[in-house]
């Protein structure tokens, strides 16, 4: 493997006082720039920055002792001056994506750290696949920094996974070079209730001094949060609204915000700071999951940062959330996070401190994108074939593989159903009176069919359910191998030949996300690595995300981001209602329901 060699302080350490103390020269010097100072909530005009190695060497309203006839001069021509943004928490898979593609999109929007948590691929290659992830991470020209996966399977009796991270996997894993913590911990029940496994794992990353992560998916803020803040994770992203944000920060937590590609929990939580004054040095911004179509076409980081200021946050406090209060939390401070002396020259040039134009990427000292184009290659990992073939039915499916039987003699049941909430991780439990013909129980236009199909162990085993909110109309199905965090496969659709015909198709291309309807397949998005990301261009792929997209609005679909709606429907760790391999699971009790109510 062909990694990325970046010197580490040390190493380079009398360089930078050399240059900074003007008796050698920088290899590069920012002229006539605003320096946004991170450290002291501060704008400085008329300052310069001096690079030498990959690294700060000093900042100043004056760098002409440390310019040399060599010295490469960028103007900043009375620019803002930003520290490169940071990514506090995310899943690369997301994008639909390898790590060398998504750094590739996320580049020109001025994104140069990423904390990654790759538990998807954890679920579906066990520790070979976090590996491989962590090994492209490390051969690009940005800092990727790696979380261990904690929880897979997410909530044990309640899925299977392909494989399953044990506390061994974990120490293991904590000797790796690009490691910096465990990753959120969604077993929060487990955690409450003191399961040896969580806290070993636990134990070993705090024992490595790396950081833990969160995932307190639940509206409980008694005693049941402070068991689980007192078991260790350090941050959490699945608040929803201001209450949420404030119990985190006052009981020692970082409040992690998100935007993402169908997650808007940023404006309803912001106001912790913005009305209600809490010190902001315990907020920060992240995406969790943004789709290749958000990144080609609306932005990454850049896009929270903007969407954080027009909640009315102070520009400079929300860059803030987006830079050092991210490097500090993970211990990073002395090498990202700001523009300040010793740091990796991670640096943006921009005109417009509010609407935030990336127009300058520097990554470690290096210009690696202007005016949104790339500058700079992102190097590939080798996938092996064993990461490509991924997809076990069993058995080629039918309609049969999908009928929901109905007690004998019944003309309609009561069905507990999903229920999609528009911009939002969490489900609602629903139930509805659905009718039955001929002995099977059918959707009634709003509430259609889901199957969960196991693709890890060819079992050839089918959940069936019902789910509501997506608007589905005619003969149509969608089936992704994306399905949070077990990643079986989920096929959602009004008509069951529909849903045989979808589910073969992504067994044949190995993975990924399709459409049909009356017999066509309106839309292909071909994820061969896992079943879960493409190693093609990002614009590729966001092309056929389009095309999907589309796809589901022809068919009746007009929620936003209804993908990633899809792809959560079986993460059992987020209230209210998911399924899974084992059934259907309500998560306010963490126990297995049935589908169908006795008739009375």
């Amino acid at each position: 493997m062909e990694q990325t060699t970046f010197p580490s302080w040390p190493d380079v350490a009398p360089r930078l006082i050399a240059v900074a103390a003007g008796r050698e020269a920088a290899d590069t010097v920012i002229n006539g720039g605003i320096w946004v100072n991170v450290h002291t909530r501060e704008t400085l005009a008329d300052h310069s920055v001096a690079i030498a190695a990959g690294r700060i060497a000093f900042v100043g309203p004056d760098a002409s002792h440390c310019t040399g006839p060599d010295t490469q001069i960028i103007e900043a021509n009375g620019r803002y001056m930003i520290p490169g943004l940071c990514d506090a928490h995310m899943h690369i898979e997301s994008g639909m994506l390898t790590p060398a593609e998504f750094a590739r999109a996320v580049i020109p929007h001025g994104t140069t750290s990423m904390f990654t948590d790759p538990h998807e691929i954890a679920n579906v290659l066990g520790l070979d696949g976090v590996r491989m992830m962590h090994d492209e991470a490390l051969m690009q020209p940005v800092n990727i920094f790696t979380q261990m996966p904690s929880c897979a399977p997410s909530a044990p009796g309640l899925e299977t996974t392909g494989y399953e991270i044990s506390p061994e996997d974990v120490a293991e894993a904590m000797t790796w070079p690009g490691i910096v913590g465990l990753g959120e911990m969604m077993n929060f029940p487990g955690v409450t209730n003191a399961d040896p496994k969580m806290l070993a794992e636990i134990a070993a990353t705090q024992n490595a001094g790396k950081t833990v992560g969160g995932h307190y998916a639940s509206p409980d803020l008694g005693p049941a949060f402070s068991a689980y803040v007192a078991g260790g994770p350090a941050d959490d992203h699945e608040g929803t609204c201001e209450a949420d944000a404030i119990a985190r920060v006052r009981q020692g937590m970082r409040s992690m915000m998100r935007l993402g590609s169908a997650w808007y929990d940023v404006e309803s939580q912001i106001t912790a700071v913005t009305e209600n004054g809490l010190d902001p040095r315990n907020f920060i911004l992240c995406t969790d999951d943004c789709h290749s179509g958000t990144l080609v076409n609306e932005g990454h980081m850049n896009r929270v940062v903007r969407h954080a200021i027009a909640c009315g946050c102070d520009p400079v406090i929300a860059l803030q959330m987006a830079t050092i209060n991210t490097a500090t939390h993970f211990g990073l401070e002395r090498e990202i996070g700001s523009i300040t002396p010793g740091r990796r020259a991670d640096i943006i040039l921009t005109s417009d401190l509010a609407e935030l134009p990336i127009e300058t990427v520097i990554a470690r000292g290096r210009i690696v994108a202007e005016n949104g184009s790339i500058m700079i290659e992102c190097p590939h990992f080798a996938w092996p074939d064993s990461a490509r073939g991924t997809v076990h039915l069993g058995h080629e499916l039918s309609g049969g593989d999908f009928e929901i039987k109905a007690p004998e003699g019944a003309n309609s049941v009561r069905a507990n159903v999903i229920g999609v909430v528009e911009n939002q991780a969490p489900t609602k439990a629903l139930k509805t009176d659905l009718p039955v013909r001929e002995g099977l129980v059918e959707g009634d236009g709003e509430t259609c069919q889901i199957a969960l199909v196991e693709r890890h162990q060819a079992t050839g085993g089918v959940t069936n359910a019902f789910v509501s909110g997506f608007g589905y109309q005619g003969r149509m199905a969608m089936a992704s191998t994306v399905a949070h965090d077990s990643h079986h496969m989920i096929v959602v659709g009004t008509d069951r030949a529909q849903m045989a015909l979808a589910a073969n198709r992504l067994a044949e291309v190995g993975g990924g996300i399709t459409i049909w309807q009356d017999d066509e397949e309106l839309a292909l998005v071909e994820l061969p690595i896992a079943g879960l990301m493409s190693d093609s261009p990002a614009t590729d792929v966001a092309e056929k995300a389009e095309k999907m997209v589309a796809a589901m609005q022809s068919c009746g679909c007009d929620l936003n981001n209804a993908y990633m709606q899809h792809s959560l429907l079986a993460l059992v760790v987020i209230p209210e209602l998911r399924i899974s391999d084992l059934g259907l699971i309500d998560v306010r009790t963490f126990e297995k329901i049935d589908l169908l109510d006795p008739l009375e």
